[in-house]
């Protein structure tokens, strides 16, 4: 029989998400796992860099961002989503 797996209640229950992360999105108003797949990684990104403009996310939290939503290791992204995932970060942040 295969194991159900539980939904995630706390951000850190997400893979690639630890205390430091957490805090991160918790600072920029992301406070559940499904708050954080509604709003998507490259708008996680965007609202986290603007609470800590002095250190903005690179592309490995981006990636780890991503990951959590999917429920993956960030490093099992394939590189040509990381890289479309940094493209969007990069335009959104340039638009405004």
């Amino acid at each position: 029989m295969k194991a159900v797996r539980k939904p995630a209640e706390r951000l850190e229950d997400l893979p690639n998400i630890g205390p430091t992360v957490a805090r991160l999105l918790v600072a920029a108003g992301i406070r559940t796992p499904g708050e954080l797949r509604r709003r998507g990684a490259v708008a996680a990104a965007l609202r986290i860099r603007a609470a800590r403009p002095d250190d903005p996310p690179c592309r490995s939290m981006l990636a780890g961002l991503e990951g959590a939503i999917r429920g993956i290791r960030w490093h099992d992204l394939p590189a040509t989503e990381r890289e479309r995932l940094w493209t969007e970060y990069r335009r959104r942040l340039e638009a405004t």
